[in-house]
């Protein structure tokens, strides 16, 4: 029996919906004839989750690394590592500054485990940004970590779904300092990242990236600020000189209001809100978070803690599933991207195929 692939999974906030969407998405026996899921965590917490979704019949193998899977397919059932011993108080929904150390904790044990090769791709979900911070975690978010984990120069924040695929310039940065924080030479290692993950990732032979403005109306020709006609088309210009097909910029509003989207693999935006908002009025249910450009695959599901309604069973696992199921597709096609460039003809026959 061959080896399925093996998914990290840190739990995020404790009071979070985290635990809930975990336990439902494994809670589907199916999973497990694609991976061996391993959640980083504690028994206790799942059992408390475990009861206020109804789920009773899901038991954790309790493993103290990975390599104590059962990683064949007859396995049914996921895989627990204990990160600490502590008891911890859990009040689903309660913002709480003293929990933000267990979410660390699990992502730094994943992630550890991740860059050892122990995993094969790491499942994120949703943190606290503000509770989470530490002396060992001083970051935005999960994508600056896990870009300097991999002492990355650059990461692209890449949400992907089967409609729409955007990626910013961009991240966690207040709107402010968004403008200065835009250069022709970043615009373009974004581009970079994004054509390569669309062709390694994804699989899309010509990739074409619609590059959106900055300003309204993408400036009006310079009549509504400088940065299209400075930074952004110089950028889309030596981008297609490097044989990515770019294109723009164009004004955000109408491109997305008339379904331009639609004519393209992939959108490149400048700022955060500018291309989340609508990725996730469009594809919020089937949306996922995706850091291209790391030698390691890193997905998440497309929203955040959701304390509004966390410990009340009414979370949907929707966007957690198609995180892991991503995550997956990506480690396949990465593997087999490798064993095609040891193999020109197989390449050439892939694309006559395509073609």
């Amino acid at each position: 029996m061959s080896e399925k692939i093996k998914i990290g999974i840190s739990i995020g906030d404790v009071n979070g919906i985290g635990l809930e969407i975990i336990i439902k998405t494994l809670a589907d026996s199916r999973i497990y004839d694609y991976c061996t899921p391993i959640v980083y965590g504690h028994t206790k917490l799942a059992s408390f989750y475990r009861r206020t979704t109804n789920i009773d019949d899901l038991n954790f193998f309790v493993i103290n690394n990975p390599a104590e899977t059962n990683n064949k397919k007859e396995q049914k059932r996921p895989n627990m590592i204990n990160c600490w011993d502590d008891d911890i108080k859990i009040e689903p929904g309660i913002v709480n500054g003293l929990v933000g150390k267990y979410s660390f904790i699990s992502l730094e044990r994943a992630t550890n485990d991740l860059i050892n090769g122990e995993i094969d791709a790491l499942v994120t979900a949703p943190i606290n940004k503000d509770n989470i911070q530490s002396e060992q975690f001083n970051f935005p978010g999960h994508t600056e970590y896990l870009q300097e984990r991999d002492s990355a120069a650059e990461s692209l924040m890449f949400l992907v779904s089967d409609t729409l695929r955007v990626g910013v310039v961009t991240g966690h940065i207040p709107i402010s300092k968004v403008s200065e924080s835009i250069t022709t030479e970043k615009i373009l290692a974004k581009l970079k990242l994004m054509d390569n993950s669309l062709r390694n990732d994804f699989w899309i032979r010509k990739p074409k990236i619609a590059v959106l403005g900055l300003n309204p109306h993408a400036s009006d020709n310079g009549l509504i600020g400088s940065e299209e006609q400075d930074v952004i088309i110089p950028a889309i210009e030596e981008a297609r000189n490097n044989n990515i097909l770019a294109f723009g910029p164009y004004p955000a509003d109408g491109f997305f209001a008339n379904g331009s989207y639609l004519q393209f693999d992939a959108v490149l935006a400048m700022y955060h809100d500018q291309g989340l908002i609508p990725f996730k009025q469009i594809a919020f249910e089937s949306g996922v978070n995706f850091t291209a450009g790391l030698n390691f695959v890193r997905t998440s599901p497309d929203h955040g803690t959701a304390y509004d309604i966390a410990g009340k069973n009414q979370a949907s696992e929707t966007s957690f599933r198609e995180a892991l199921f991503t995550a997956i597709h990506i480690v396949k096609n990465r593997r087999e991207t490798v064993e095609l460039n040891e193999n020109p003809l197989a390449i050439t026959k892939l694309s006559r195929d395509r073609d």
